[in-house]
């Protein structure tokens, strides 16, 4: 294999030896955690950046001598508070050549990708503000929650230009796995499906429920595809990496059809997109008032409805539980609803009739997560040309011969 650098005068080839994808993870071998790896890989080298952590809590107050370690159901915040605050203080923010290592909370927000209250707390009780006193005075911000705060970090980092990483959801699983990857391996392989997928026209996908078939086209029109891999260096300026990363996305310009939405354990509904906004949900069986409570909520706010992405999974990783990892797997789809715009899309939250509404919810098909409903298949139509992507949760052919394949990368 030959990897083809562009440096400037023309390309030059560096010789690579071949990989063959190891498509099971339970085949895979992970290397230890290591916070020092993970983080020189994603942000680069420290320069004596400036950095913290945030975690979010039901009443931010509770960081005050961290009373919050006491609620044993606050375990991801816990793991912010474990391996990120205490491994700064044990040495690895002196091995980063960063500085700082402080720890803030501010209100959980409810919801996915929601905006965040100002107010925010430390250790001593001292009541902050996140714009004055956290945007404006780190370099790198550090996002351990229980919701995924991704699209107003990422408004927020354009604004005051710090860089950061969200890790909504973090347990074990993902710290031992999607946490202790190469970044620069994953970046690599997310960037050969990038390029495979860029500029298709419309991607159609089928799903079989109580053995019928129903699909869901979306359109992306030539778009340029993008990617979710993990690296948030200096050079990118203010931008926000979402950890574990892995994916490539579209934000689609429109969508038609029908497609399968699980509520929850016991019931499935199906839900029509018409101009890419989804119009009503149908019963199909389980607690019909899941239902009727959703097309009360598209009657009263249709931007809820608002397909805002398309994602396609590009790491081979276990299946953690937590949808930040398992969107990632290769193999898996994602359908979000909501404000794209942290996306590069148009659904911004000021469309959305109240602020709670004004989401970002992936609906994630995984086999792990979704049973019940069956991936027939997934394909992508680009001009004349139309790949097989995604089998029964299975990347096809096309998919990992890209990966497999030479990869050309422009300087």
């Amino acid at each position: 294999m030959c990897l083809l650098m562009n440096r400037g005068s023309g390309f030059c080839k560096i010789n690579l030896t071949p990989i063959l994808m190891i498509l099971n993870a339970n085949e895979r071998t992970f290397a230890p955690f290591s916070l020092t790896r993970l983080l020189t890989t994603c942000f680069g080298r420290g320069n004596g950046e400036k950095v913290c952590i945030l975690i979010d809590l039901p009443n931010p107050a509770d960081m005050k001598d961290f009373k919050f370690l006491e609620d044993e159901t606050l375990s991801i915040q816990n793991y912010g508070h474990e391996v990120f605050y205490k491994g700064f203080k044990n040495g690895q923010l002196d091995e980063m050549n960063w500085t700082g290592g402080e720890i803030f909370a501010y209100k959980e927000t409810g919801g996915s990708n929601l905006d965040m209250e100002d107010d925010c707390f430390d250790p001593e009780g001292n009541h902050l503000s996140l714009d004055k006193d956290i945007y404006t005075k780190y370099d790198i911000i550090l996002t351990v929650s229980t919701f995924s705060a991704t699209a107003p970090l990422t408004a927020k980092c354009k604004e005051f230009g710090f860089r950061g990483a969200t890790l909504h959801g973090l347990n074990q699983i993902i710290l031992d796995t999607g946490l202790s990857v190469d970044y620069d391996l994953v970046s690599e392989e997310a960037e050969r499906l990038r390029l495979g997928l860029t500029k298709a026209d419309t991607f159609e996908i089928d799903f079989e429920v109580e053995n019928k078939v129903y699909t869901l086209k979306l359109h992306t029109r030539g778009q340029e595809a993008q990617k979710s891999h993990g690296l948030c260096p200096p050079s990118k300026g203010g931008d926000v990496a979402n950890l574990p990363a892995g994916e490539v996305y579209f934000v689609p310009e429109s969508a038609e059809g029908v497609f399968p939405f699980k509520y929850d354990e016991s019931t499935i509904g199906l839900l029509h997109v018409e101009d890419g906004m989804i119009t009503k949900s149908q019963f199909v069986y389980g607690d019909y008032a899941e239902i009727e409570d959703h097309n009360r909520r598209l009657k009263d706010d249709p931007m809820i409805g608002a397909i805002g992405e398309l994602g396609f999974g590009t790491q081979v990783l276990p299946f953690s539980g937590r949808d930040i990892q398992d969107e990632k797997i290769l193999g898996t789809i994602h359908v979000a609803t909501g404000r794209d715009d942290h996306l590069g899309g148009k659904i911004t939250p000021d469309l959305f009739k109240e602020h709670k509404n004004a989401s970002h919810d992936d609906v994630l098909y995984a086999p792990h997560k979704t049973p019940e409903i069956r991936l027939q298949q997934a394909r992508m139509i680009r001009g004349e040309q139309t790949e097989i992507l995604i089998e029964h949760y299975k990347p096809a052919k096309y998919m990992v011969d890209l990966l497999e394949a030479e990869l050309a990368v422009e300087a």
